[in-house]
């Protein structure tokens, strides 16, 4: 499961909301991931694959962020969408995923090889948003540890995604960051040295 993408895709603790339009229609949803490269999201608005649409958001008190996204297919009421973005808009979502990554409120999971072994590294915040992929990494694709130097905040449900690859599938945590020990050592009862 090496991560091919061009951009990384971050996803959200608490998926924002989204103002959605197409073909006269307007709607809304909630953002489910974003990239410098596209995004996904949610919404009951049936929008139409291969059409522009026009999507207003604000992650977690930026500025409204107004793109118009193409449809490149959906599964249910999930769709995602490719950017037709310039070098302003790029560059205020770089630094609106900056933030949110470096505030926890947004999140990273990628699994790449490193010296013969899988690693998988979260960056961000470890929160329940996680819990398909990071299983997907313990279950299908077989990670030998996990790297958390990145992580900025951690949520009871992050907490045991990492008692669950340790306890039950025996993965070693790499570099956990101060917040995942700070966590960790509150539900054991002792504290962080």
């Amino acid at each position: 499961m090496k991560e091919q993408r061009r951009h990384q895709r971050v996803r959200f603790g608490v998926p924002p909301q989204v103002r959605l339009g197409q073909s006269g229609v307007a709607g809304t949803g909630q953002l489910e991931n974003l990239s410098l490269g596209g995004l996904v999201v949610r919404t009951d608005m049936p929008l139409k694959v291969g059409e522009v649409f026009g999507c207003e958001f604000s992650v977690f008190g930026s500025v409204v962020i107004d793109v118009s996204p193409v449809v490149m297919g959906h599964v249910g009421n999930m769709y995602s969408a490719r950017f037709q973005v310039g070098p302003i808009n790029e560059s205020i979502i770089e630094h609106v995923l900056a933030h949110a990554l470096s505030s926890g409120k947004a999140s990273v999971l990628t699994v790449n090889e490193s010296q013969g072994r899988r690693v998988m590294r979260v960056t961000g915040g470890l929160n329940g948003c996680l819990r398909n992929d990071f299983m997907h990494g313990l279950n299908k694709v077989g990670v030998d540890e996990i790297d958390l130097s990145g992580v900025t905040d951690v949520d009871p449900a992050g907490a045991e995604l990492c008692r669950v690859a340790t306890e039950v599938h025996r993965v070693g945590i790499v570099s956990p960051s101060f917040h995942v020990k700070e966590k960790m050592a509150a539900i054991a009862g002792r504290s962080v040295a």
